[in-house]
């Protein structure tokens, strides 16, 4: 039986050791932390990823989570909508529409499905050698015929296998994370778009709300309190951002410079490893496909995981459109950081009337992010 040592247990590599014991692989999960508590507060599957999370078996378990219903879109700062669509027409065109849910939830549905011993938390793992496949954790040594580094954004493994790349680059932009309690509030799913600043408001299973913004500030920076941070830039936003932000705890606010892989690995595998996840791919969050794709290059690379050129044939699938979504959210965020007012009301009015020539814009500007489907 061949063996993988996947590096990391986030969703990208619980998906991968789930998707390599589906294909009869052994499989190792170095996790260095010592539980699995998932940095991050609320995501996105979109239809891609659900398709993907089938082949795994979770699919129907994660839909059953799914609260959105009617509209959504992107707003205004006073509330009006710029460009919207609705669940049953993203259903329609794709098949499914997206589920909203905590990354704990994700975490755990994933972790449960594994095969018993898979996972070793509290290893660390400090070197891996692409030509034999050893791996070395302050557990001790393994060896594997695979080892899938799926140890984020600013990956050790990558850094090791491609030393001269230049790494993540800041996108100039700073993000706040949070989960709210609802009571009562009615909370369409919505992004609402500013000068500069964005702010998100999703509704989650069991009365919750996560909500997140992000605004152009300098990397680095930090508020004495977070949350008046928050209502300070936010504050005089359209319901309910305001009342959302005033009933969220002051001490449970994430902050976050966002990061992407802007200049795109030459490959994604060197020897027996291959990266996967935001180790490969980090982007921007304003497609929500960050734990999509990780989700993707999962089940592609158990599909090609026995082939003699397994590796070399998964940077052949997955290089390509990975790349390709890293830009399309980096554009998306360019778009989201313009402040002149000019330049805000052109955006805005660039919006609206692509809403009324195109009413499906929303869905068609996606169409071959989500129109993707698992290898068969």
């Amino acid at each position: 039986m061949s063996h993988a040592v996947v590096v990391g247990g986030g969703i990208g590599g619980l998906a991968a050791a789930l998707a390599l014991q589906q294909r009869n692989w052994a499989v190792t999960v170095c996790e260095r932390a010592p539980s699995l508590d998932p940095v991050g507060s609320g995501l996105a599957v979109a239809a891609n990823a659900l398709k993907a999370l089938d082949v795994l078996g979770v699919g129907d378990a994660v839909r059953a989570l799914s609260t959105l219903r009617g509209e959504g879109g992107i707003r205004r700062r006073d509330g009006r909508w710029l460009v919207r669509t609705t669940e049953e027409a993203a259903a329609a065109r794709y098949g499914d529409s997206v589920v909203l849910l905590t990354r704990a939830a994700l975490v755990d549905l994933l972790a449960e499905h594994l095969a018993p011993g898979t996972l070793r938390l509290g290893t660390e793992v400090h070197a891996v050698d692409p030509d034999t496949g050893r791996v070395s954790t302050g557990a001790g040594e393994l060896t594997a015929d695979l080892v899938v580094a799926a140890d984020g954004l600013h990956s050790a493994v990558r850094r090791a296998l491609f030393p001269d790349h230049p790494g993540p680059a800041y996108a100039g932009v700073t993000s706040w994370r949070l989960l709210v309690p609802r009571g009562g509030l009615p909370c369409p799913a919505s992004e609402t778009w500013g000068a500069g600043q964005v702010f998100g408001v999703l509704p989650l299973a069991g009365d919750l709300v996560y909500c997140y913004g992000t605004a152009t500030v300098p990397a680095g920076g930090r508020a004495d309190d977070e949350r008046a941070e928050l209502l300070r830039r936010f504050g005089d936003w359209h319901d309910p951002i305001p009342r959302l932000l005033e009933a969220a705890g002051a001490g449970r606010i994430l902050r976050t410079d966002l990061y992407s892989l802007a200049t795109p690995l030459p490959a994604f595998h060197r020897g027996r490893v291959v990266l996967l996840g935001d180790a490969a791919h980090a982007l921007t969050p304003y497609l929500g496909q960050g734990a999509c794709q990780a989700i993707e290059d999962a089940v592609v690379l158990a599909h090609l995981a026995d082939r003699p050129d397994g590796p070399a044939a998964y940077t052949a699938a997955r290089l390509p459109r990975a790349t390709r979504v890293v830009r399309a959210s980096d554009t998306l965020c360019r778009i989201t950081k313009l402040r002149n007012p000019l330049a805000v009301r052109l955006r805005e009015a660039a919006m609206v009337l692509g809403g009324r020539l195109r009413p499906d814009l929303m869905l068609t500007a996606a169409d071959e992010i989500l129109r993707w489907r698992p290898p068969v």
